[in-house]
Formats: C-alpha cells, structure tokens, sequence
C-alpha cells in the first residue's frame, strides 16, 4: 500500500483514497491491484508476467500498451550503485512510465514546477502507477533496494531517460555508500 510524502510541508497521507485523488489530479494514474502470486528470488521474466498475465493483457489492450518486461532488483544487483544513480536523476520520457509494483518497494519522485511541491510516492507490493509522458520525475530504490516490478510500454525506446539537469533531486535524496 503507496504513501504519499509532501517532505517540505510535512505532510505523509496513507489513505488509498486520498493518494489516488492526489495522484489523478496532478494527471498521475494510481490503483492498487492485487498481488498474491509468490516468486523464488530467481524466479525468470517469463513466470512473472505468467502470474499476472490475466489482469495485465486486458489493462495493456485498454491503454494501447504492447510490451512488458520485469525489473527485479536486489543488493546483489550487478552495477547497482551505477544503476541507482540514474534513477536518482530528475528526468522524462518521451512515453509514459507504468510500473506494477509485485514485490519490493520504491520511491517515485515528482516535481511539477513552480505551484506544486515536490512530493514522492512509496508504492510497494500491488500498486500500479502510471507516470504520463513529460512529467518530471526521478525513482529511489530505497535502502536496501528490494524492487521487482513489471514495467509496461508501448515502446521501450520511449524510456530512454531525458535529464532535466534541474538538480532538485539532490536536495531530497539520501546518500548511499553502496
């Protein structure tokens, strides 16, 4: 179940309800779906997607999504200092960014200009985000990183990360050494 942060004006909101208004209001697409299916931590891509095929074909078919794969991220992730600094950098995309979120946890961070605060969203087993193509944004895997989450496109050429160079995320993300 997501939390939503507004850091700067020390506001944390639990409530399913409220975090989805919150999100859907700012053109954010939130749900929460259910995630029962259980993996050995080297379960493959293939038996990932198998397990929630029947709630994502009829979702990928209604958005005109062609193409899912898994993320599974772990401390013992090759490259993973490498791979969280990319993700901790205030970037866009030229499609949207849909992540379902099986096991795990992470950190989507949002800055949508002047009249919003910046705010993040802790989403973590069953929850399905959808962060529109344009929006600024940056991903903490959270310490220690633990994420497998199905990534859904229409391309995956449309990921490719376009950096801001804003530097805002700098004064929200922590350190980490390793």
């Amino acid at each position: 179940m997501a939390i939503l942060t507004i850091p700067d004006n020390n506001i944390r909101i639990e409530d399913q309800t409220a975090i989805r208004k919150y999100l859907n209001d700012r053109n954010i697409w939130f749900d929460n779906w259910q995630a029962n299916a259980e993996f050995e931590s080297d379960a493959d891509q293939e038996t990932i997607l198998a397990a929630y095929a029947d709630s994502l074909q009829p979702f990928m078919q209604s958005k005109g999504y062609h193409t899912a794969d898994v993320i599974n991220i772990s401390p013992n992730t090759p490259n993973l200092l490498a791979l969280r600094q990319k993700f901790l950098k205030e970037h866009t995309h030229s499609e949207d960014e849909v992540r379902y979120f099986v096991e795990g946890q992470g950190f989507f961070w949002f800055n949508l200009g002047q009249a919003e605060p910046v705010f993040n969203v802790l989403c973590q087993r069953g929850d399905l985000i959808s962060v529109p193509a344009g929006t600024p944004h940056w991903f903490d895997l959270g310490n220690p990183p633990r994420v497998k989450a199905i990534r859904i496109f229409i391309d995956q050429s449309g990921w490719v990360p376009d950096y801001t160079g804003s530097d805002v995320d700098n004064r929200y993300n922590p350190i980490y050494e390793s």
